[in-house]
């Protein structure tokens, strides 16, 4: 598995290169819940720039836990990204990528369509309540970067999720 997450990194470094602008690196694999989170956007030295920690404190949380097996949006999970899209509402300028994860149970190709589908779930859902959909990045990163480590429901429950995140503040 290790293996793998090397293989990634090294992929997404290369199509990195290819392109006029880098988006800031992923959140750590350690990474702590979204209350404790200030990461500050790849533009936070730019005046006016947003960033992670703004999302936060607009919307009270970057992430939406999911049911085991599930990527049907919650009523707090909806709550969630209502307060999210009200946010993004209020700074057109801002582009999110939209994080599929999951907890360690399935295979890997199980785990990417389901990362998939729950990334999939929270940019419908934004769109629904009028965000350009191509202000939205999903993309899944499966069981390869759980938040909490264990094998445990605590563990789990804390893995099945989706994450935004904030790629371009604007300026």
């Amino acid at each position: 598995m290790r293996h793998q997450a090397i293989i990634l990194l090294l992929a997404a470094s290369a199509l990195a290169g290819c392109t006029k602008k880098t988006p800031p690196p992923p959140p750590s694999a350690s990474m702590p819940t979204s209350e404790a989170v200030d990461t500050p956007s790849s533009n936070a030295g730019a005046v006016g720039a947003l960033g992670q920690a703004d999302l936060i404190a607009a919307a009270g949380a970057d992430r939406v836990l999911f049911a085991l097996d599930s990527y049907s949006l919650s009523g707090e999970a909806q709550a969630i990204l209502a307060r999210q899209a009200e946010w993004l509402r209020q700074h057109p300028q801002v582009t999110l990528t939209i994080e599929g994860h999951c907890d360690e149970r399935g295979t890997r190709e199980y785990n990417l369509a389901l990362g998939d589908r729950r990334a999939a779930s929270v940019v419908t859902y934004l769109t629904g309540q009028g965000i350009a959909a191509a202000r939205l990045n999903p993309i899944s990163y499966g069981k390869e970067r759980p938040e909490a480590t264990g094998s445990d429901d605590t563990a789990y429950s804390r893995n099945r999720r989706a994450v935004s995140v904030v790629i371009d503040g604007g300026r």
